[in-house]
């Protein structure tokens, strides 16, 4: 039998031959405390009742389980015997009759890798949490199931749990005292008094976006309440959950808040109610997302609890999510695509939705930035990568669905969605999601589906939008063109449209040449007596081939500053012409308007990452214009864009000159801003980023020992460790200095901080015990091996790290074969030797990549994408070298 995988041909097949009426899951998570029984896995009891019908009686067809054992089975009252029909993955169901019970009693594994039923047991206090998390397929570690969005049937959960703790699932809870039934619990909890939780029938949804979480959770209530246009009032209750450590900084009433203001935004727009009842929001340890739709009970990364001071653009992106979460209540819950090649349905709209609900809803108004500034800059990455591939991918399997959930499904996808709104006019897109959301409440589509409905309510050919814009992969870049009459006006402004070409083969043809329809506004700016460079005319324009005129702007003055993608209309790369790029050089930070200027600085990144304009540039942009920057978050991106410049596209032989000018402004710009400003918050971190040398490090140092103070300057728990990593990684902070620290923070959070700091120590032994840990074994964490992995390679330590460049390619493979998909996703891309930037490097994974051809696609999809960033920096340090001489 196939092992884990799933193919899509195997699950239409299956979707085909069953349909699924309804499943019974009982649970016995009271195993999860105390001493494990043997020496295998640590187990729980999962027994799990399936009811379905076959349309071909007597056909065969398989359920899918991963679990150590398998105790009993029965298919239709008949006894079926695991060792001969259960493998480790699937059981094998023969000779099916029309209607069918499947009875599955199993001892399914807890999970340490966030991947499946996640057990967490707290450093602080000893206690055990548990969470689930299973798209694209996991669920099947916790219960016997057909692992497949297009399979939906109602269920029923009934978990068995330890005398304290609460259990949340999708449905609301109601709580059993010994074979007695009690009153519900508001919010769907219940604290044990007997020992089961049942859970209400759920309405028809995906395995996948099933859910239990259950320990001694720190619970806080409110409700939401409205009157429909019927006269009839809707009522959630609301509840948003976290470890009990965190309690103290838990801000439920700010989640709340925009939680409201989200259920008032999608109902005004949608017009189809909340369907799932309650609305609960649960903030969980070791998470490997940001976070998750499950109906009713929505999953989050508890990193969204902040411990210490954060900057504004940490709470929007916060909102961003609570919000983006909500919109799949409609997009992905309610309605759900078929397979995965359509997963766009779902996330390219919450990922829209999240941004326009931000700004339609909440106090984050000027989130379009964020999405120009930050969102963008992950799809214009993905959409470069030799992997890039179509919004609406071709997934053939789980392991194509697992890499999936990225840049272009996600960021790029909702650039495209936001492209479709200015094509056909909001409020033909929004009624269009509420046919959609009537016609096929509860059922699955494709994106024929979504189209149709598109075209009711424009008016619009929506098959030739599609075909340009989901059906193709690329990036287009946009430049403009500028004549000039002898008078100085504006003879011709035209956008000159080239397509994508993929690294190291520079020819369009050998990329992606398709050329798309923008609608774009271009506008020309020029600066006022003040020295402010303001938007003088403005013109929309349908961008269409490889030159289009802009007929509009001829005699207009001449322009100091085009910038043809204005308001970020559009999905694509902005060029500038040399007059542009010399005014932005001078009088960037003149820029009044604060999209335009995010756009410019994305343009400008862009640019560096394409070895167009020297990293040495960018860096001297950054140190001269980051400082008059107003938004916080378009600061902070800046930030990790210089220290990325640095570490990447600069040439090796000016790293060290460009490491110290990078060092001096930020402590400038630290100096200069206002006392307990987010702005001095943000320089601080990055001043941490970047120091170096001895006298930054002291500095550091005594910030930490209240020797050194900068006025206004909280130096929180958060900031000590900031702090403490680079001096970790200079060799100003050992294992008795780390181990302090986590003494004084002996927290979960904390002791993340520290195993980053223990593996960023400059020692060859330090890094040996760490590539051991993570590599070699599998007794950490998922958020423990994210945390050594993140220590283990620091700039500054390339040579010491050279030689573990061999043993990655020599581990790789079997790493993947034995490690969840999700580890192995980490340790690929983690320790990638992209630090040993050099030809030697480039020619090693190609020599690995030509001798396993026949390694899984998934495994080779991650060392191309690696292989693509190395020599992107390679010519980046080429383009900067030669800027240099």
């Amino acid at each position: 039998m196939p092992g884990e995988n799933l193919s899509r041909d195997e699950a239409r097949e299956r979707a085909a031959l069953l349909s699924v009426d309804g499943y019974e899951v009982s649970l016995d998570v009271r195993s999860a405390t105390g001493e494990p029984e043997g020496d295998g896995p640590r187990t729980f009891r999962s027994v799990t009742t399936i009811r379905f019908r076959c349309n071909e009686p007597g056909a065969s067809s398989f359920a899918d389980l991963i679990a150590p054992s398998v105790t009993a089975l029965s298919l239709n009252g008949r006894d079926l015997d695991p060792s001969e029909v259960f493998d480790g993955s699937r059981i094998a169901l023969e000779d099916l009759a029309a209607d069918n019970e499947l009875v599955v009693d199993a001892q399914c594994a807890y999970s340490r890798t966030g991947e499946g039923l996640h057990r967490f047991v707290d450093p602080e206090d000893g206690e055990v949490y548990l969470y689930t998390q299973y798209e694209p397929a996991d669920s099947r570690r916790v219960f016997a199931n057909f692992e497949q969005p297009d399979l939906k049937a109602p269920f029923r959960f009934e978990v068995r749990a330890p005398e304290e703790w609460t259990v949340w699932s999708n449905g609301a809870g109601e709580r059993i005292e010994e074979g007695r039934e009690a009153l519900p619990q508001k919010g769907g909890g219940g604290r044990r008094a007997g020992g089961v939780w049942r859970f209400a029938e759920t309405k028809p949804i995906s395995t996948y976006i099933t859910c239990v979480v259950a320990g001694p959770y720190h619970y806080v209530t409110d409700s939401y309440e409205r009157v429909l246009e019927d006269g009839t009032r809707l009522e959630i209750p609301l509840g948003a959950l976290c470890r009990k450590g965190l309690a103290p900084h838990f801000d439920a009433d700010d989640v709340f808040l925009v939680t409201k203001q989200g259920l008032d935004f999608f109902h005004d727009h949608f017009d189809f109610p909340y369907p799932f009842g309650k609305y609960d929001q649960a903030f969980v340890p070791e998470y490997n997302l940001g976070a998750m739709e499950n109906p009713g009970l929505v999953t989050f990364r508890e990193e969204f609890i902040f411990r210490g001071k954060v900057t504004r653009a940490s709470y929007e992106g916060r909102a961003n999510v609570i919000l983006h979460e909500m919109a799949h209540m409609w997009f992905g819950d309610l309605v759900t695509m078929e397979w995965w090649d359509d997963l766009w349905l779902k996330e390219s709209f919450a990922d829209f939705m999240g941004t326009f609900g931000n700004v339609g809803a909440t106090r984050f108004k000027d989130a379009w930035i964020t999405f120009a500034n930050r969102r963008k800059a992950w799809a214009y990455r993905a959409d470069q990568l030799p992997s890039t591939h179509p919004i609406t991918a071709d997934i053939r399997d789980l392991e194509d669905a697992k890499l999936n959930f990225d840049g272009i499904t996600y960021a790029k996808g909702a650039s495209v969605l936001k492209q479709l709104v200015a094509y056909v006019g909001q409020d033909a897109f929004l009624e269009g999601a509420r046919r959609y959301f009537k016609r096929h409440a509860y059922g699955n589509t494709r994106l024929g589906d979504l189209l149709s409905v598109l075209e009711e309510t424009s008016g619009r050919d929506m098959g030739a939008w599609a075909r340009s814009w989901l059906q193709t992969a690329g990036v287009n870049s946009l430049t403009p063109q500028v004549l000039l009459s002898e008078a100085g006006t504006v003879d011709e402004l035209a956008v000159v449209q080239e397509a994508a070409a993929v690294l190291d083969q520079p020819t369009p043809s050998a990329g992606h040449p398709e050329l798309r329809p923008h609608r774009v506004a271009v506008g020309l700016y020029r600066r006022t007596g003040d020295g402010a460079l303001e938007r003088y005319a403005r013109a929309e324009v349908d961008v269409d081939g490889p030159r289009t005129v802009v007929a509009e702007l001829a005699g207009a003055e001449a322009p100091e500053l085009v910038l043809v993608n204005d308001d970020d209309l559009t999905y694509c790369k902005t060029r500038f012409d040399e007059t542009s790029l010399a005014t932005l050089r001078d009088h960037l930070g003149a820029l009044t308007d604060p999209l335009a200027r995010a756009l410019c600085w994305s343009a400008l990144w862009n640019m560096t990452r394409d070895a167009l304009l020297p990293a040495r540039d960018f860096i001297g942009l950054v140190l001269r214009f980051a400082g008059r920057e107003s938004d916080i978050g378009v600061v902070q991106m800046l930030h990790a864009w210089a220290n990325s410049a640095l570490t990447h596209y600069a040439a090796p032989d000016w790293r060290r000159a460009g490491g110290r000018l990078l060092g001096e402004g930020a402590l400038r710009q630290l100096r200069d801003a206002a006392p307990g400003s987010e702005q001095q918050l943000a320089w601080a971190r990055f001043f941490a980023a970047v120091a170096s040398d001895e006298a930054e490090l002291g500095l550091l140092r005594g910030l930490l020992e209240g020797t050194e103070k900068i006025d206004g300057l909280d130096v929180d728990q958060e900031l000590r460790w900031a702090f403490l990593e680079p001096l970790a990684a200079h060799g100003g902070a050992d294992e008795s200095v780390l181990a302090a620290e986590l003494a004084r923070d002996d927290t979960a959070s904390g002791k993340r901080h520290q195993v980053r700091c223990l593996a960023a120590r400059p020692s060859a032994a330090v890094k040996a015990q760490a590539w051991a840990r993570v590599v070699e074994s599998d007794a950490l964490s998922n958020a423990l091996v994210e945390a050594t992995i993140a220590g283990f390679a620091q700039p500054s330590q390339r040579e010491l790290i050279a030689p573990y460049a061999e043993k990655y390619f020599a581990a790789i493979e079997r790493v993947w074969a034995e490690r969840s998909i999700q580890i192995g996703m980490d340790v690929v891309r983690g320790l990638f030797p992209s630090l040993r930037d050099s030809q030697d490097t480039l020619d090693a994974t190609d020599v690995w990549l030509s001798a396993h051809e026949g390694a899984a696609p998934a495994l080779r999809r991650l060392v191309l994408e690696a292989r693509d960033d190395l020599a992107r920096a390679l010519r980046g340090q080429a383009c900067d070298a030669a800027a240099g001489r």
